[in-house]
């Protein structure tokens, strides 16, 4: 079951060093109920589901910790804290979020890792394209965002669906509700604007880490990373679940072209 990572980064070029981009999660590695022991080094293993660890991890540690906190995200952390967990993850280290650390450490951290990939999520020879569907309307927005996602290499793609899937479920919990109880469970403040304002930077980015005239991003552009930032997490589903007619279409053709890789898709599945 095991891929080839078709990249995050290239480590040759990572110059902070950001191991963990290769660090993809191994099913064990996620089990809430292995060992508790000593920090032991992980595997670079990448199997079937291309997630970097410190992803998954910060995700699932403010899905259980922080979907009530509010300011998410806006809030200060504590560099020191931030650094010490990012240095763990660096050096492969077995590193548990619980509820221990503090839910703004690892937003933090989470923000950190997004922002300092040598090439961005939506990586640099994309971003052209992805802008230009915040002109588009109707079906057709959405259409060009599809086909858009479909050409991100794995690795990307994977960690992407993640994180759109985690600032929905954050969005959810924006407003105040009341609980079965009559008392009031506190919104985090953070709608689907806020953290595409937050994160869309560092998802979609023109220019490399440390590039010149990365800061100086004009307002059209600012305002239209904001907007298709948007527009995937409100649509993350449907955009990344392919229609079942170019499904046939793509087997019609590999059983033209390749049909051992049909006979693999079968037995796989």
């Amino acid at each position: 079951g095991a891929m080839s990572v078709d990249s995050i980064t290239d480590l040759s070029d990572n110059t902070s060093k950001l191991l963990e981009a290769l660090q993809l999660s191994h099913p064990y590695e996620l089990d809430p109920r292995r060992s508790l022991g000593k920090k032991k080094m992980l595997s670079l293993n990448p199997i079937t589901w291309q997630v970097p660890r410190i992803v998954d991890r910060c995700c699932k540690h403010i899905e259980t910790h922080g979907l009530q906190t509010v300011g998410i995200f806006r809030v200060g952390s504590s560099k020191k804290r931030v650094q010490q967990l990012r240095e763990e993850f660096d050096r492969g280290l077995d590193v548990f979020l619980d509820e221990r650390q503090s839910v703004h450490d690892v937003a933090a951290l989470l923000k950190e890792f997004l922002r300092d990939m040598p090439d961005s999520l939506i990586p640099g020879e994309l971003y052209a394209a992805f802008l230009s569907t915040a002109s588009m309307e109707g079906p057709a927005r959405l259409a060009a965002l599809q086909l858009l996602l479909f050409l991100l290499p794995p690795c990307h793609s994977d960690t992407l669906h993640r994180l759109l899937r985690f600032l929905s479920e954050v969005a959810r919990h924006a407003e105040s509700s009341w609980g079965p109880d009559g008392q009031e469970i506190p919104g985090n403040k953070m709608t689907v604007s806020n953290l595409a304002t937050i994160f869309g930077p560092n998802v979609l980015r023109k220019e490399k880490p440390g590039e010149k005239d990365a800061a100086a991003m004009n307002f059209e552009d600012s305002a239209a990373i904001i907007l298709v930032l948007q527009r995937l997490i409100e649509h993350y589903q449907t955009l990344f679940m392919v229609p079942p007619e170019m499904q046939r279409d793509v087997l019609r053709r590999l059983f033209q072209t390749d049909p051992d890789v049909i006979d693999y898709l079968l037995r796989r599945k």
